[in-house]
């Protein structure tokens, strides 16, 4: 059967008509598939059969291991370690390249864990497991007891050291079974799938390693004609999510939006890319094992970029490439590795009033007015909030204003002493009102404040609760005070801060690049209007 694109996106990630190679057969039940960057095969794991295999291009399928501890999903480290999750054990263990083993963990607060089962690692280093009940049953592992009251998520940090427990990162309830689980391609995000209750959750990954803010991202996936529920799972390197499901694969976009199905032969129970340009998928599914070409590439691995491997390609500018080699400044990203869901996005148009912008404004002497025609702000603000309105972007104008006099408006530091010194901003004054092209639109939303961030003495954040909207678009003048206090906020309160920096401005492009290449990139995601166009939904 062809596979289903059920949304135009799917057709640019692979053929409707693409074959579903067979690449061995007569297994009990296949799992965690990973291919080698350097050497060029694909391990995979039987767990009933208690056997580790490779299938290397050319020289078919060979035993890697007997037993292997009825091993389940594997992954490398950095340095081609291998890493697995042991069902016979409850271990998450490191196997080094001359076969010597290493327990990571086995247990925590003193009890043994269910069966680690599904592993991915960060660019830091640091591990993250789920720990479902599976291996503790007939077939799939060996049965005992259990002695974990709960069936938890765990991280080992960059410093873990052998034989220590793991942290715990979701509440400790949350999951009835925790299985595939995989990192957004800037490492923000992580998924986690639960088999028993057939969804998908998304977390923010927190500084501390944690997952915060878990909400729904896919539920119902399962079907009653068809065998299949969620298990293994893997981000394209543009964040789709590609997750086994009946009948093969289900692919979602960033926005969680079901773009389409990968038809398989057999119910799949894992996947993972190689290849030699990384865009084979490869699945393991039930008694075969199976290859299907695509034109995507898996999200980039810490272990993909090994010498000698060829990494997925990554589409960034000469600036991008640049910076990444000397150590600049981080790259604004021109293209986003994520659809933006209109239904759920505000655009934040803040000070672009005249006062502020403007030649003849009462802050013309600073540069500003210099710096917003260098960046375009006012047609680049623009051009979002026309596309913004014609998608169903919730959009707010956010204005400074004060009332004539300054009354009450303390004077405790420059900024405040400038507005009243400069006699700016004033309520219906041509200073105070919105730069040309940038006047409110019919559904539009004006919010006004008395402060630098657009959060502390405004209505924004009733706004944005009421009408749903977890992202925001945040634009607007000066770049390294209001728009960057917005966007630490905004991060603080659990909101997905995108920053257009060529819709920002300030006074000059030194004290601009500052904020948007440094302090907003551990806040926001820092692109460019065009991008923000292109993925928009």
């Amino acid at each position: 059967m062809p596979h289903l694109a059920i949304d135009p996106r799917f057709h640019s990630l692979m053929e409707t008509d693409a074959e579903v190679r067979q690449l061995g057969s007569g297994f009990i039940f296949t799992e965690g598939p990973l291919w080698h960057p350097t050497e060029g095969y694909l391990l995979f794991s039987d767990m009933p059969g208690d056997v580790r295999r490779r299938w290397t291009p050319g020289a078919g399928i060979t035993e890697e291991a007997r037993p292997s501890n009825k091993g389940n999903g594997m992954t490398f480290d950095a340095d081609l370690n291998l890493l697995v999750c042991e069902h016979s054990t409850s271990s998450v263990v490191r196997i080094r390249p001359n076969g010597s083993r290493e327990v990571l963990c086995s247990h925590f607060e003193g009890r043994e864990l269910n069966s680690p089962n599904d592993i991915v690692v960060a660019k830091n280093g640091a591990i993250y497991f789920t720990d479902p009940t599976y291996g503790r049953k007939d077939h799939f592992g060996i049965k005992r007891p259990l002695e974990q009251r709960f069936r938890g998520v765990y991280r080992l940090a960059p410093d873990h050291r052998p034989g220590d427990e793991p942290q715990l990162v979701v509440d400790r309830y949350m999951f009835g079974q925790p299985n595939g689980l995989c990192f957004s391609p800037c490492e923000r995000w992580m998924w986690v799938n639960d088999t028993e209750q057939a969804n998908i959750r998304m977390f923010d990954v927190a500084a501390d390693g944690r997952l915060t803010h878990g909400r729904i991202f896919a539920s119902g996936i399962r079907d009653s004609a068809k065998a299949g529920l969620p298990d293994g799972m893997k981000a394209d390197r543009d964040g789709n999510l590609f997750v086994t499901a009946p009948g093969g694969v289900w692919v979602y976009g960033f926005d969680g939006s079901l773009i389409g199905k990968i038809d398989a032969p057999e119910m799949v129970a894992n996947l993972h890319w190689g290849g030699p340009d990384w865009s084979t998928l490869y699945l393991c599914a039930c008694t075969g094992l199976y290859a299907v070409d695509t034109k995507t590439q898996g999200r980039i691995e810490p272990f993909m970029g090994r010498q000698g491997a060829t990494a997925p390609t990554v589409r960034q500018s000469t600036a991008a490439a640049t910076g990444a080699a000397t150590g600049a400044a981080p790259p604004v990203l021109r293209t986003l590795p994520f659809r933006i869901q209109a239904a759920r996005t505000a655009l934040i148009l803040q000070d672009l009033q005249n006062d502020v912008i403007m030649d003849g404004g009462a802050f013309a002497g600073t540069g500003a007015p210099d710096h917003a025609r260098q960046q375009g702000v006012i047609e680049n603000a623009r051009r979002l909030a026309d596309a913004a309105r014609a998608k169903g972007v919730m959009v707010l104008h956010v204005w400074m204003v004060c009332e004539p006099g300054h009354p009450y408006l303390a004077q405790h530091a420059a900024l405040f002493q400038g507005l009243k010194g400069e006699n700016a901003l004033v309520r219906g004054s041509w200073g105070g009102a919105p730069a040309p092209g940038l006047e409110p639109q019919a559904g539009d939303l004006v919010v006004e404040k008395m402060s630098m961030s657009a959060w502390e003495t405004s209505r924004l954040e009733s706004y944005l609760r009421h009408g749903g909207r977890d992202t925001i678009l945040n634009c607007g003048a000066w770049t390294n005070m209001s728009v960057e206090h917005t966007a630490r906020t905004g991060a603080d309160k659990g909101f997905h801060m995108i920053v257009p920096e060529d819709a920002c401005s300030t006074m000059n492009a030194d004290w601009h690049q500052a904020s948007i290449g440094y302090a907003m990139q551990n806040v926001a995601t820092v692109t460019r209007v065009e991008a923000v166009l292109a993925a928009l939904d």
